[in-house]
């Protein structure tokens, strides 16, 4: 067999593109970004420095990160139109929807659309990082309900985008701890939603349209939905006595237990885990969290112990949303909006350097059939 016809089912192992925006040096037990370890970048510059790095590829001088600030928030106003077709949405729906929706329809208004010209697409993106934690926030109250919430001109980016989701002013540690969650979301190299956006984006279409197709990928439990199955997995086993009975009874019915195990992170933790877990720590100061910090750290000791895996980044980040007082169907869409700069330098890279994605496939139907 012609080594080019060999099939991997999921692509597993194979380099579908090349990229100077991230890596996964499992060997080093390191997320580069451009040059950068993730984990680094979390604990010392704030996201949209990071979102920076991202997108222009590198780290902002003073004045480029104050412009740039400047440029995302000067976004961050609640389109009237975009309001009322989301108000128009089942209730019932999926905030992913709502999200998916949002942005088909801030496309609309954007006058650079067809514009794939470098400064076209970093003007897009301003506008993007900007309007996305605004129809994050707001589709959850809408969806229920409620009033929009408007953001703060007195905070920065990612307190106002928890003040418009909570209704309150955060804490700095608050601010500072989903500053840090946004930031581990940004960008992880290649995932399902990523690759997504670069497939559809090989096309040619507008950066809103590959961003749409990321998001209906990230909507799937096995993908971004994770989180929010980890906090309800969690939740539903109520105490810690029951943690482990719960989990032994679910893999002896062979079921998935969501959070645990990685395509790329499979013999080690994912670092991106191990900070979560930290951080959780540090958001605990009543009985009732310390509780819930023992049932998460019992759960990774009975899978290590039964399965020899690792908890993902979904497993540690679903309770630091929670104690951030984040609803649960929340978690999703903001990881979206997190990775929304990653995906965007993504797709801006595939723009650059474009080739059509075209694979083939492996034949397992019938052949030479006859007709009557």
């Amino acid at each position: 067999m012609n080594p080019s016809d060999e099939y991997r089912p999921g692509l597993e192992g194979v380099v579908a593109t090349e990229t100077a925006i991230s890596f996964l040096d499992v060997d080093h037990e390191e997320i580069v970004i451009r040059g950068y370890d993730l984990i680094a970048l979390a604990r010392h510059l704030d996201y949209l420095s990071v979102a920076h790095l991202l997108i222009e590829g590198c780290l902002p001088s003073p004045g480029e990160n104050a412009s740039f600030t400047k440029g995302v928030l000067g976004h961050q106003t609640w389109e009237g139109p975009i309001e009322n077709v989301l108000r128009n949405l089942a209730p019932d729906g999926h905030l992913m929807d709502f999200l998916r929706t949002g942005l088909s329809c801030l496309a609309t208004y954007d006058p650079d659309l067809d514009d794939h010209s470098t400064d076209a697409t970093l003007r897009q993106a301003l506008r993007l990082l900007g309007q996305i934690p605004m129809i994050v926030a707001n589709s959850y109250h809408i969806k229920h309900q409620q009033p929009s919430i408007l953001p703060d001109p007195e905070l920065g980016y990612s307190a106002n985008f928890l003040y418009m989701i909570t209704g309150r002013k955060p804490t700095i540690q608050e601010s500072q701890a989903f500053d840090q969650l946004l930031t581990v979301y940004s960008e992880h190299e290649m995932p399902n939603s990523t690759f997504a956006a670069i497939v559809i984006a090989s096309t040619l279409t507008d950066l809103y349209g590959a961003l749409v197709g990321a998001t209906a990928s990230l909507k799937g439990p096995l993908h971004g939905g994770a989180n929010e199955a980890v906090m309800r997995m969690v939740l539903d086993m109520e105490t810690i006595d029951q943690v482990e009975p719960w989990l032994l009874a679910k893999l002896a019915a062979k079921e998935r237990i969501m959070g645990f195990g990685h395509r790329v992170y499979m013999h080690q933790p994912d670092p991106r885990a191990v900070l979560m877990k930290e951080l959780f720590q540090q958001l605990v100061h009543t009985p009732e969290q310390e509780n819930l910090f023992e049932m998460f750290t019992r759960g990774e000791m009975v899978m290590q112990r039964e399965k020899g895996l690792y908890p993902n980044l979904d497993y540690y980040a679903a309770p630091v949303y929670y104690l951030l007082g984040i609803p649960i169907e929340l978690y999703t869409p903001i990881f979206f909006a997190a990775r929304s700069a990653g995906l965007i330098a993504h797709i801006r890279e595939q723009y650059a350097h474009n080739r059509l994605f075209r694979p083939r496939v492996r034949y397992t139907g019938a052949r030479h059939l006859q007709l009557d």
